[in-house]
């Protein structure tokens, strides 16, 4: 049985013959429509989840990946079978760097994890691992599809699966944008960085709803997980955005300062310059329990004065931020006297020490600035854990074997010394100011200890409590102890510290630490 084929001359049409090339192509541009359509009415004010992938890459850069995937028939038998399943994966470029995307769509099943959802996720995060390159979620998401049962929750362990895996090799991105409930939070968690906005986003393992009808408890989705409770209470996210362009703009800039994966080095830029200001002489104050900004000192050292800070409103104690010293990206650990002088609290242990173990993964220079009284001391630290919590920033330090350059400003007492960056835990460069005090402890707490027969046999204690702290400062609260044990290798002034750190970084850009042979740590968790 033959079919006619009828031909068209100049001018005219070809006929749409069945199974012709013409009609398929058509099929092809109604599928592509219905595939791009969106699911349902989103909510006010906010981007679509196509939308959100074109203001983050770079324009007409972005490649969508399984765009004909359509959702698995629901468990009871529900004929809606939509295309991509609610969400979009593809890859693109940011600022001309390639990256792969996902993007949670929240008027398709309420952005729910189906089956074919889980598929698409896991196939982009191998692609991202085969391309070594930066994969970031937007996520949007109210958790598992119950329709679709214990697929849904397969699927959300080997996202994790994947995540875990790609852990340290290629930099992951968790943009929240919107609800993150249930499983759908463990993988943000797990991922390197997560921007959230503020008043939108919500990110919690069990709603409000359910909480107060298991315990009782009454609360709202904004005390229990909204992002600012997530910024500032807990810590599970590092960024805080006022709006969506906000948090996609902290994404790019981000960005700017990571390599594409492990085995590549940052990006460089052309070298910046310190912004003038205050002389750095003139920062501390004489007075040593008089409380100063660190952030006036580092933005004298990095480039232009630009800090990237993470989690800046968790654990204010510590400030941990990305910044560049001429064109190249560091890490800048430091202690922040504004906040209860400095010291190292549980909060402030986890955060620099899962911020330096991440610079060190992906090769970034750590650069310290210790001013630091020490760990903090109490019943509700002690039993809350500081020493096994604490203890994670010693292991991050002693365990990173990027280049470590640290600078001594102030006070450096008992552990908080060891920990923020000392010699005895690798660092590499040990610079500090004529200010410093490298001592066990400070001077009233040592002479109450080592002096205490004496003064409580005195007939003036104040007095000789006088003479003893002087004695004591001259000979402990300096700097040139640990100098002359080779501890610090030079005793610098305020002014000359980015030119020392600059040198200091310079000479370490060839470093070599070679590690044990082992599976990997077991850090103190």
């Amino acid at each position: 049985m033959s079919t006619e084929v009828t031909t068209s001359g100049p001018g005219e049409t070809a006929a749409h013959v069945p199974g012709s090339t013409a009609e398929r192509v058509a099929g092809l541009e109604r599928r592509r429509d219905q595939a791009v359509a969106p699911g349902g009415p989103r909510r006010r004010g906010e981007f679509s989840a196509r939308e959100r992938i074109e203001r983050l890459v770079d324009k007409d850069s972005f490649t969508e990946t399984g765009l004909f995937v359509r959702a698995r028939p629901a468990a009871e038998g529900g004929s809606r079978r939509p295309y991509g399943d609610g969400v979009i994966t593809g890859y693109g470029t940011v600022d001309g760097r390639p990256v792969c995307v996902f993007a949670q769509d929240s008027t398709v099943f309420g952005g729910s994890m189906g089956e074919a959802f889980g598929e698409k996720t896991v196939a982009l995060m191998e692609l991202a691992l085969k391309t070594g390159c930066p994969v970031i979620g937007l996520n949007d998401s109210g958790g598992a599809r119950i329709q679709e049962g214990v697929a849904s929750l397969a699927l959300y362990a080997e996202l994790v699966r994947r995540n875990v895996k790609a852990s340290g090799v290629i930099p992951q991105i968790s943009v929240v944008l919107g609800p993150c409930a249930g499983g759908a939070a463990y993988s943000p968690a797990i991922t390197d960085f997560t921007v959230m906005v503020d008043g939108a986003s919500h990110m919690f393992v069990t709603g409000p709803d359910v909480i107060e009808t298991v315990t009782g408890e009454r609360t709202t989705a904004e005390e229990l997980g909204g992002a600012r409770t997530s910024n500032t209470v807990n810590g599970n996210a590092h960024f805080l955005a006022a709006d969506e362009e906000d948090a996609l703009d902290t994404v790019r800039d981000l960005l700017s300062y990571l390599p594409a994966n492990n085995l590549e080095r940052p990006p460089e830029y052309a070298p910046g310059h310190a912004p003038p200001g205050a002389p750095l002489d003139e920062v501390v104050p004489d007075r040593l329990g008089e409380a100063y900004d660190m952030r006036a000192i580092l933005h004298a050292v990095v480039d232009d004065g630009e800090l990237l800070h993470v989690q800046e409103l968790f654990a204010p104690n510590i400030i941990c931020a990305l910044a560049r010293i001429e064109g190249r990206s560091v890490g800048v650990v430091a202690n922040q006297p504004l906040h209860a002088a400095g010291v190292l609290d549980i909060d402030a242990s986890e955060k620099a020490a899962r911020f330096v173990r991440f610079c060190d993964a992906f090769g970034i220079p750590l650069l310290t600035f210790a001013d630091v009284p020490g760990y903090l001391s109490g019943v509700r630290q002690e039993q809350a854990g500081i020493i096994r919590r604490g203890a994670k920033l010693l292991y991050a330090y002693a365990e990173a074997t990027v280049p470590k350059v640290t600078v001594v400003v102030r006070k450096a007492y008992g552990g908080g010394y060891a920990v923020m960056g000392s010699k005895h835990l690798g660092a590499d460069v040990n610079l500090a100011w004529p200010t410093a005090r490298i001592a066990v402890m400070g001077a009233e707490g040592a002479v109450g200890v080592l002096h205490r027969r004496e003064l409580a046999a005195a007939d003036d204690p104040e007095a000789l409590r006088a003479r003893l702290l002087t004695a004591y400062e001259r000979t402990h609260g300096t700097p040139y102890l640990a100098a002359e044990r080779g501890y610090v290798d030079a005793v610098i002034a305020p002014r000359e510290t980015r030119e020392q750190v600059c040198r200091a970084l310079r000479a370490l850009r060839g470093k070599r630490a070679p590690m044990p042979e082992r599976r990997h740590g077991n850090i103190p968790l």
